[in-house]
């Protein structure tokens, strides 16, 4: 089912990329049942949809969680928007930012965020982020060499799992780091490899390589819905771009 829902910019601390995203039921639009697990009615994974899952990169799979969401803002039939800028550079200043709110994240409180009818943790912001660029960069590989793509299968942001509720740590932060720059720099090589026909008349069914890249770019959306926990807690900077202990901390 497709919900209208008004369109607005990126966010203020993400607007920079350029990158437009669906708020009001989100990209991964549905309630979260929670913290035990469970999936909501309308999960993600297991649908029938038409997105990266089967390869077709269209219908269905217009939410930033590719493949069988079926609950889309943007309709059923919109392609990602695109600009006259290089794709590989729209995903590295993805994950620059995404690794920028993940370095506030240290002070998460343990509470789940709630947005757009579903639930976010720094654990779970970081999981998206890598799991859809995994699934999409699994998919544009499939078709550049003429095979099928993965089922889908992904849960996605329909469940919280035991481990999106853990602490977020520094060496949490450091693993994201490791991993995303890491998936940051096979898509844009891979991207770079690709002639303009590749990007723009790209191989297989589905969205071409360049609005693929563009809209794995929403993934920006996990990252700015735990957002910037030094803003949230209302902890004061110390001029050092470190925020203040909260007045709760311990030790």
């Amino acid at each position: 089912m497709t919900e209208t829902q008004h369109v607005p910019a990126l966010s203020e601390a993400a607007g920079g990329l350029g990158i437009s995203y669906a708020h009001g039921s989100g990209p991964d639009s549905g309630s979260d049942k929670a913290v035990d697990g469970d999936t909501d009615n309308g999960s993600d994974g297991g649908g029938s949809g038409s997105g990266s899952g089967n390869g077709t990169g269209n219908g269905s799979d217009k939410a930033v969680d590719g493949g069988t969401d079926n609950r889309s803002d943007s309709g059923p039939d919109e392609t990602p928007a695109t600009d006259g800028r290089d794709p590989a550079q729209v995903l590295t200043a993805m994950v620059g930012h995404v690794l920028a709110l993940a370095e506030t994240w240290t002070d998460w409180d343990g509470r789940p965020v709630p947005a757009d009818g579903r639930l976010y943790t720094p654990h779970k912001a970081i999981r998206r982020v890598a799991d859809h660029m995994v699934d999409h960069l699994a998919e544009m590989e499939a078709r550049l060499a003429g095979e099928e793509t993965q089922p889908d299968h992904w849960h996605a942001s329909a469940t919280t799992t035991a481990a999106d509720l853990a602490p977020f740590t520094g060496a949490d932060l450091d693993e994201a780091r490791s991993r995303l720059t890491r998936l940051a720099r096979i898509w844009a090589t891979r991207l770079d490899a690709l002639t303009p026909d590749e990007l723009d008349r790209s191989p297989g069914a589905g969205w071409t390589f360049r609005q693929l890249a563009f809209h794995v770019a929403e993934s920006v959306y996990y990252a700015d819905s735990v957002g910037d926990r030094h803003v949230r807690s209302g902890a004061p900077d110390r001029g050092d771009g470190a925020a203040a202990p909260r007045a709760d901390a311990k030790g």
